[in-house]
């Protein structure tokens, strides 16, 4: 990403933070207070993304979000600050531009089928589940609808935690194995039918950079949180 945005003419890498590299700074408060930076962008981790918003927030820095772990509850509290700073987010689960599709189509299902499943498919060394692209597919679902379970979560006899997570409404199952990447599958069915819409993310960083740097493009100007990469495809 670093690489991508150097490449860029109309932007300019300010700095970086990397708590491995002495090269760069060991924190984001530290980054942002030692350069005038007008976008953050965080691809860090769940435990620490949170804070690097807020951060950035409170220096009116727009941020660009790729980390995964925040909740609804979290995206919330982001946004209410954004909007007491003056200042923009942008968050997607994936920046990948085919994940932002897998978004837009699987809304349009929902619209025509009122039953559905998502299966969330990662490494076995990711330590949050589910997947930032399995939740914001469900939380975006549920602006359509809540999905039709006839047999509710809590009435299943035997063991209800193998019916997956409830996340906005939706049952999320998430696997964590080795040789996954990313894979994020949304499941609908209707009696006599089933359509399977499936995004699948390769080893590479590669499908995020684009998506990131129409972000980053995107987020000057705005005031407080958009969710979703989809919402700024034409």
């Amino acid at each position: 990403m670093a690489e991508a945005v150097e490449a860029e003419d109309d932007l300019e890498l300010v700095g970086g933070v990397a708590r491995s590299d002495p090269a760069h700074f060991s924190s984001v408060a530290d980054a942002l207070e030692a350069v005038k930076a007008d976008v953050l962008v965080d691809y860090t981790h769940a435990a620490v993304v949170k804070e690097n918003v807020l951060a950035a927030l409170e220096r009116e820095v727009d941020v660009v979000i790729g980390s995964s772990g925040l909740s609804a509850r979290d995206y919330g509290e982001i946004d209410a600050r954004a909007h007491e700073q003056d200042a923009g987010v942008i968050a997607a689960g994936n920046f990948s531009i085919t994940a932002a599709l897998l978004l837009r189509f699987a809304v349009e299902a929902a619209r025509h089928l009122e039953s559905w499943e998502v299966i969330d498919y990662a490494s076995a060394s990711k330590e949050d589940a589910p997947s930032g692209t399995s939740r914001e597919l469900a939380e975006r679902l549920a602006e359509v609808r809540r999905p039709k379970v006839e047999v509710p979560v809590d009435k299943t006899h035997g063991a209800p935690e193998a019916r997956g997570a409830t996340v906005a409404g939706t049952q999320i199952h998430s696997l964590r194995l080795p040789s996954f990447t990313v894979s994020t599958e949304a499941v609908f069915a209707a009696a006599g039918e089933q359509l399977s819409i499936r995004h699948d993310a390769g080893e590479s960083a590669a499908p995020y950079v684009a998506g990131t740097l129409l972000a980053i493009r995107a987020v000057r100007g705005r005031v407080g949180l958009t969710r979703g990469l989809d919402k700024l495809l034409a």
